[in-house]
């Protein structure tokens, strides 16, 4: 993840060997099989084998529907890379919840180093192009990946907002309630309305998930600091209401992007009406979409600034991540690949409603000899189901692609962590950590000692 925070090639870091992050997965990778290996035991649960492995079945069967090889090859490694390899690797080297705070933190940490840069390029001009001004925050990711900033900003901003509701730790709470404010000022300045739509939302859902009473109360907050920095952005604020207002005005006056998206998802629905149980294969979407699209359709986006001249932008991709699976692997690969995410909510979910029940033990955080942490983990809860609601909704305006993907790879692999882990695994976290930071001394033996034992 600090990789993320170099600056990223003028063209893109697109290569044939990616990015610096995407080379270090394939060590982190490594060293998640290693692991396994030496620990001489079954790495994954049943549970958690078949959801990071259902994704596996509709890539294969796109990647033989394919008409290159070369590129079903590539398209085959990158979707293993983010909803498989990666995830999993992520899910077995986090061992407890102070290394997955740890992740989180690493989470606000890059978004606060790329915000910072973004609101610098938004307040000096030095940003990408956008209504005809250098004012659109991209941080490092430069103006031919303009949600790559949106994307980190929009993770660390749930992280830090989950981690603010970690039981004990009234410090921490303090800072990630800072982190959360500041973080709302480049989300601003990204104008990705894509990214707002889903902060919103993950953010609406992660307080619902702490309770009706903290939802209210932030719903409150959120709106006072709305008004003040809209108030305070000055000549920007203007920009900031037309691309709110914007939202809702897409079948009404849509502009040249919106009506580019609305013909790239007919385009894309009308190729897996051709297709409907493979797709086109895996990286046909750009072969295929001038046959499918129709003339409303331009021959691309305009990208300037940040560093670079301006250059028109191919537009190889429906921006949507559900059609665009759907076109290039068909009904099989959505189902596969959708059904092991709504499976991963699933059980996240679960597994924080038995953190919920647990809320009125004796003692806060702790649920007994070998039982789930309780409320001591309430904050991990809530930042896997954060972020997996914020990748859920956001994959409905936007796809993989760019040198921000593996951040995504991640944040499902520390989704998986919550809520594939398997019990046992639970159960030694809890004796080992959960005592600790409740603020019970924790001695060996202890938690075998009889009921009402000293």
């Amino acid at each position: 993840m600090a990789l993320l925070a170099l600056p990223v090639p003028t063209d893109g870091g697109a290569g044939p060997g990616g990015t610096p992050a995407d080379a270090f997965s394939a060590v982190v990778v490594g060293c998640a099989v290693l692991n396994a290996v030496r620990g001489a035991r079954r790495p994954l649960s049943r549970t958690a084998a078949v959801v990071l492995g259902l994704p596996v079945v509709g890539i294969t069967a796109a990647a033989c529907a394919s008409s290159s090889a070369a590129t079903a090859l590539t398209g085959t490694a990158r979707y293993l890379q983010v909803f498989v390899l990666v995830p999993a690797a992520v899910l077995l080297l986090i061992r407890d919840a102070r290394q997955f705070r740890v992740l989180a933190w690493a989470f606000v940490g890059l978004a606060l180093v790329q915000g910072a840069i973004g609101v610098h390029q938004n307040l000096t001009g030095t940003g990408a192009s956008y209504m005809g001004a250098d004012i659109r925050a991209v941080g490092t990711f430069g103006p031919t990946d303009v949600m790559g900033m949106a994307t980190v900003v929009s993770y660390g901003l749930v992280a830090a907002l989950a981690l603010a509701f970690r039981p004990h730790a009234p410090r921490q709470r303090a800072a990630a309630l800072t982190c959360a404010g500041l973080l709302t000022v480049p989300l601003a300045v990204s104008f990705s309305r894509g990214a707002w739509i889903a902060t919103a939302v993950a953010c609406g859902v992660v307080l619902l998930l702490a309770g009706a009473r903290h939802a209210l109360r932030a719903a409150l907050a959120a709106t006072a600091a709305a008004v003040v920095l809209v108030a305070g952005l000055g000549l920007g604020s203007q920009l900031l209401q037309d691309r709110l207002s914007s939202i809702t005005q897409v079948t009404d006056a849509p502009d040249q992007s919106v009506t580019d998206r609305y013909a790239m998802w007919a385009a894309s629905v009308d190729m897996w009406r051709d297709h409907p149980v493979t797709g086109v294969g895996l990286k046909g979407f750009p072969e295929h979409r001038d046959g499918h699209a129709s003339l409303a359709l331009s021959s691309g986006s305009d990208t300037a600034g940040a560093g670079s001249g301006f250059r028109r932008q191919p537009l190889l991709s429906p921006h949507n991540m559900y059609l665009l699976v759907l076109s290039e692997q068909g009904l099989l690969g959505l189902l596969t690949l959708a059904g092991g995410w709504l499976a991963l909510l699933v059980c996240a979910v679960r597994r924080w409603a038995r953190v919920r029940d647990r809320r009125g033990s004796p003692v806060s955080g702790t649920g007994g000899p070998g039982r789930p942490a309780g409320r001591g983990e309430l904050d991990c809860a809530l930042l896997a189901c954060g972020l997996l609601v914020w990748q859920l909704a956001d994959f409905m305006y936007a796809d993989i692609g760019g040198p921000s993907t593996v951040l995504t790879a991640v944040a499902l692999g520390a989704c998986g962590w919550w809520g594939l882990r398997p019990r046992a695994a639970e159960g030694a976290a809890h004796e080992a950590g959960v005592p600790h930071e409740a603020g019970v001394p924790h001695e060996a033996g202890v938690p075998q000692a009889a009921p009402g034992a000293r």
